[in-house]
């Protein structure tokens, strides 16, 4: 696949209505109702909080591909993506869109946890994590989402999410904007021949993505638990390819890796339409580095706290407020970070943080560290070890 073809598709087709972190189902609802005319749409039901869950179904191909997004609420890149995707698929001049819907039937539900992706939050409104109920079905979603899979018998399935800051691809100073899995199906992760099929795909879109985000693709974990979605299905013999939305420099509103997660759905969907896939080219999967855990958001460099020279990361959390992601920063680490790395780092110059910037607060053996560094005002707890 050519990028600047994709490029160019990507300009063409981005959704303009859907922006940011903060995706839900009242930002989606104009855009389900307008593809109501050239697609099937249906109400699979309702969630805990009684939220429509959609369904849209595009394509006559004899090939089953089933997506879902958000089944974390506040993983929503994948969401935007999906739409532009949708926006290329709907146009009729576009001959990889024509092949696509040609051999192709998509199912896709583009928000799984519409009462997640409401309240911004990892879990559903009875705070359960939708991809740890994929055994007991103890949630609507999760019952949904399994009657589908039975009725449908999908080839593939895609299950999207998000990742976090943290992530490195592999060991390195590189930040894994898009990470794949082909998830185990047993407890040895056992190569069958349903991962090995996902693994290709995957391999694929690594060649395409190496092109534009070089060395910044990264391998999710495989440890096995049969309580994930991605690993019940992989039990159950359906090639499943995880995608995981990481971060790109700057682009803490994940329009830049929304992009990379476009690129990576046309370059699966447009392989699958084309090729009878079996897995024998499976194995550059394995040259995609693992995951690793190097990054924090800010480092600050080399600053003196209780007379010692120490380094200080600083991780964002997220907060809903007044309908907007806020990104407010914590520290979660003092101490030498030499082998660790910052989407942004501030060299303190063995700047002092002296002590009546730290205050007693009510919590008994607490601490509260407040500092300003550059003029960014900075807290955290420290507790005694």
């Amino acid at each position: 696949m050519e990028i600047e073809k994709l490029k160019d598709w990507f300009t063409s087709y981005k959704q303009p209505s859907i922006v940011g972190r903060y995706i839900h189902l009242e930002h989606i609802k104009p855009l389900i109702d307008t593809l109501s005319n050239w697609a099937s749409v249906e109400t699979l039901g309702t969630s805990e909080n009684n939220a429509d869950i959609n369904l849209i179904k595009i394509g006559n191909g004899s090939k089953k591909l089933l997506f879902w997004s958000q089944m974390h609420g506040n993983e929503s890149t994948t969401t935007k993506a999906i739409f532009d995707f949708l926006n290329m698929l709907s146009d009729e001049s576009n001959t990889i869109s024509e092949k696509i819907l040609a051999n192709c039937t998509l199912y896709i539900i583009p928000i799984l946890s519409p009462d997640g992706a409401k309240a911004y939050t990892r879990l559903n409104y009875n705070q359960v994590d939708l991809n740890r109920d994929a055994q007991n079905r103890t949630q609507k979603e999760s019952i949904i989402l399994r009657n589908l899979i039975d009725k449908i018998q999908p080839d593939y399935a895609f299950n999207l999410h998000g990742q976090r800051t943290i992530f490195s691809a592999g060991e390195t100073q590189f930040p894994a904007t898009v990470s794949f899995l082909s998830p185990a199906g047993d407890q040895e992760r056992s190569i069958t021949t349903c991962r090995k099929i996902a693994m290709e795909i995957i391999a694929e879109m690594n060649i395409v993505l190496q092109k534009c985000i070089p060395n910044s693709v990264g391998r999710y974990d495989d440890g096995f638990n049969i309580n994930c979605v991605g690993d019940t299905l992989s039990d159950l013999n359906v090639p499943t390819i995880l995608f995981e939305a990481g971060h790109y420099k700057n682009d803490y509103e994940r329009e830049k890796t929304r992009e990379y997660i476009f690129y990576a759905l046309v370059t699966s969907v447009s392989y699958i339409s084309k090729n009878e896939i079996n897995g024998d080219n499976y194995k550059s999967y394995f040259d995609i580095p693992e995951n690793g855990k190097l990054f924090y958001d800010i480092i600050i460099r080399d600053v003196v706290l209780n007379e010692k020279n120490v380094d200080i990361g600083v991780q964002y959390t997220e907060e809903l407020s007044e309908n907007n992601v806020k990104f407010v920063p914590k520290i979660v680490k003092i101490g030498n970070l030499q082998k660790f790395y910052g989407h942004r780092e501030i060299i303190g110059n063995k700047r002092t943080i002296y002590n009546e910037n730290v205050t007693v607060e009510v919590v008994p053996e607490a601490k509260l560290l407040k500092f300003r560094l550059n003029d960014e005002l900075f807290s955290t707890e420290l507790r005694k070890s």
